[in-house]
């Protein structure tokens, strides 16, 4: 039997990982510029964690969570999100008794049970920003011009900010309520799906993604949840964009954002990239303002906002702008042994080279044109002959890899050379 990856998921191959390790180092960099400390969470949970924060009639519990039973009879899922299991992490951890605001970022492996296709794998990665403790308008507006930060500092322009809101939970009933009594006579024409949503929560109606949905929505001219704001919802609302205007953030306003988890409060945006390339998955960034949350898993009031942004479609969005990563290190140095006796020498000069860079050995005696060959394939920048003439005077033949020039440099010295080398070059 020839074993493969699952379906939906994938091997993140060292050719890939420059990519990838840059948009972990730019999240590191600019969200602890924000304040943000590190935090990982365990990739699976109490099944609770999620279903009591996501809600039970979302489509990620009711169909996509990765629920199992271990051997001590505990019901645990994989995580399907971050935000949940970070808030579990600030309330089991004492954090509402720090200095507020409490800022967490991390870079996380998710699991979901989706339809594989194209920026929607089963497992995919997560960078994910919170800011606990503000219900303050000020920090939805931080948490958005962190993600404009975050995806400057990838070079991504090609996007634009959709800024909604979801109301306050009276808002949100009362929407519902709407929803229901205009979409209940036509329940029929209504996707399966839809239907049971009119029932459990007929918001994510509007997130449909059947044309039989949208067509009958546009038909019966649905109100947008915006019209449902009430007085402080809408006074938040206003406030987050009078923030982003003063920072000269440009965004749309979006009446058709429904997001899809429960948690969620007032303040909703979506990063959409524009490019062609890009549908079906344009959704680069997503969040908003969860207050009710820590409640729900158990704990005290606590304000929250926050994002997930999705490593693999930011890295499809690179690829759309031809936005290329700096390309990892490559060997500063091959050694080549001539015999076996200068093997372990051999690797003395390698373990010395690594203080200050990349350094490969062969593990072989080859002949020296294969050895030189191996070098180049490698992209090694110089190889070190090491035979018995250099064991016995201490002092090594150095080759450029690319120009073919050698000296003679003393093992002693070796590192001080290399080191000047780089400076040059």
């Amino acid at each position: 039997m020839k074993f493969q990856t699952i379906k939906g998921t994938f091997d993140r191959l060292p050719e890939d990982s420059a990519k990838w390790r840059l948009v972990q180092d730019k999240a590191r960099e600019v969200l602890e510029r924000f304040g943000a400390g590190e935090i990982h969470t365990p990739v699976f949970e109490d099944v609770g964690v999620f279903s009591k924060a996501v809600g039970d009639s979302s489509d990620i519990v009711r169909k996509e969570m990765y629920t199992f039973t271990d051997r001590g009879g505990r019901n645990l899922c994989l995580r399907p999100e971050a935000t949940a299991g970070m808030v579990r992490a600030y309330l089991e951890h004492g954090f509402a008794s720090k200095p507020t605001p409490v800022k967490f970022w991390t870079f996380e492996p998710m699991f979901r049970g989706e339809k594989p296709q194209r920026g929607r794998e089963r497992q995919f990665h997560q960078v994910g920003f919170e800011i606990l403790g503000l219900p303050d308008a000020l920090a939805d507006a931080e948490i958005i011009d962190a993600g404009v930060q975050l995806l400057s500092s990838l070079g991504v322009k090609d996007y634009e900010i959709h800024l909604g809101s979801v109301g306050d939970p009276e808002d949100r009933a009362a929407y519902n309520q709407y929803l229901r009594d205009t979409l209940s006579p036509v329940l029929e024409k209504l996707s399966k799906d839809s239907q049971e949503r009119l029932v459990l929560n007929p918001m994510r109606i509007l997130d449909s993604k059947e044309k039989i949905d949208q067509a009958l929505l546009l038909e019966l001219k649905v109100k947008p949840m915006l019209e449902f704001l009430g007085a402080e919802a809408r006074e938040h609302f206003e406030a987050v964009q009078e923030c982003l205007k003063a920072w000269g953030i440009p965004f749309v306003i979006d009446s058709s954002i429904v997001r899809g988890l429960d948690y969620y409060r007032r303040t909703a945006f979506e990063f959409i990239h524009n490019s062609p390339e890009m549908a079906g998955c344009s959704t680069i960034l997503a969040g908003g303002r969860y207050d009710g949350l820590a409640e729900i898993l158990g704990g005290q009031h606590t304000p929250g906002v926050g994002w997930g942004c999705g490593a693999e479609r930011v890295i499809l969005a690179m690829e759309a702008e031809k936005i290329t990563a700096p390309p990892l290190e490559k060997p500063l140095v091959y050694v080549i042994p001539l015999d076996a006796e200068s093997m372990l020498y051999a690797q003395n000069v390698a373990r010395a080279v690594r203080g200050i860079g990349q350094a490969l050995c062969a593990y072989k005696v080859k002949g020296m044109g294969k050895a030189l060959a191996d070098a180049e394939k490698f992209g090694s920048r110089f190889a070190v002959i090491v035979g018995s003439n250099e064991r016995e005077t201490g002092v090594l033949s150095v080759r450029n890899v690319v120009t073919r020039e050698q000296e003679s440099v003393p093992f002693e010295d070796l590192v001080s050379w290399l080191s000047k080398s780089m400076i040059s070059s």
